[in-house]
């Protein structure tokens, strides 16, 4: 059995209480929502924080506001943020990125905020400490070299993470709030091709909105590739969001792949979309440009070659199904839901 480690709990009445004993516990302190990702992490003694600073009850952190945008509190659970009406009406890719998240048990407890700063994931990394003593440890913790690509000079654990490549598709913005005060920046900033330093959050940073533009014309759509239909990680996450006149032709175009590397991965369509209408040999050339772009690593489950291969494949279901393809027997297929 893994038990948990010992560690000081302290429970804050507001954000700003909570970012000041951040700042005064120092590095030692990290905050805790649903702790779907720390707590698993912590009785494999990934991270062995001295103390833990609930944000779970934090009713700042569990906003919902409409404006020109869209407002979500990074304290919403999974299925919180799913059963928000705006996001499944005009923000359908998170919909569908949240909703294919773990468990219904996991969603009910884990946190947007959660999910966007999840640990980056290894086979090495992610075992618990006496295997990983056994082998020898790897550089992401205690040890120097990483067993992925030995001649590595950083690690390669590969991002996991559903919902933040959905929200870069919607040109989302993150808040961050410390005790020396508040930024807000674009979500794709938030992140670094980096294993072990993943995030640009500075510690004592606590990531409390998420800021969705109104993205007026625009449709989205998220396709996650996993072993089973339910509760694995993803191994090709596929978000796309595409801006179209009213004849069909492109005018705007984002797309984003998760899983591929250490951070959330922006594939440059525009050129070859903008101007244009979704045709079937349009389609096929950004697949195969995203398939090039896409650089998994054997680090996670089946074969690196055939999730590399299958990049292209993704894409396709994705832009076909915003180009308004009927693509549900596919989808039901793939994620064993209809979405």
């Amino acid at each position: 059995m893994m038990r948990l480690p010992w560690f000081e709990y302290r429970a804050p009445g507001s954000v700003a209480e909570a970012a000041q004993i951040l700042a005064g516990e120092g590095p030692s302190a990290q905050p805790i929502a649903g702790g779907t990702d720390l707590l698993p992490n912590m009785k494999r003694r990934h991270q062995v924080p001295a103390t833990l600073v609930s944000l779970r009850k934090l009713k700042e952190l569990k906003r919902v506001s409409n404006g020109t945008g869209l407002r979500l509190g990074s304290g919403l659970t999974l299925s919180e943020v799913t059963a928000v009406a705006a996001v499944k009406e005009r923000y359908r890719g998170l919909y569908q990125a949240a909703m294919q998240v773990a468990t219904p048990h996991l969603r009910n407890m884990g946190t947007l905020g959660g999910n966007l700063c999840l640990d980056t994931r290894c086979t090495y990394y992610n075992q618990n400490y006496e295997w990983r003593k056994a082998i020898d440890f790897c550089m992401k913790i205690d040890g120097d070299i990483c067993w992925v690509a030995t001649a590595s000079k950083r690690c390669l654990a590969v991002s996991s993470t559903d919902t933040a490549p959905a929200l870069m598709s919607l040109g989302a913005k993150v808040r961050l709030v410390s005790a020396s005060g508040e930024r807000e920046v674009a979500l794709a900033d938030l992140y670094r091709n980096d294993g072990i330093d993943y995030l640009t959050r500075k510690h004592g940073e606590i990531v409390t909105e998420v800021v969705l533009p109104q993205n007026e014309g625009w449709t989205s759509t998220y396709w996650k590739l996993r072993r089973r239909g339910s509760f694995d990680f993803p191994l090709l996450g596929v978000a796309a969001a595409v801006k179209r006149a009213g004849d069909g032709t492109v005018e705007d175009a984002r797309l984003v792949l998760g899983a591929v590397s250490s951070h959330p991965l922006t594939i440059q369509v525009k050129s070859l979309l903008v101007g244009q209408k979704a045709t079937d040999e349009i389609i096929e050339k950004v697949g195969e440009l995203a398939e090039s772009r896409a650089k998994p690593m054997d680090n996670t489950d089946m074969d690196l070659r055939w999730r590399k291969h299958v990049v292209a494949d993704f894409v396709g279901y994705a832009l076909r199904e915003l180009r308004g393809d009927d693509m549900s027997a596919t989808r039901m297929r793939i994620a064993r839901q209809a979405l």
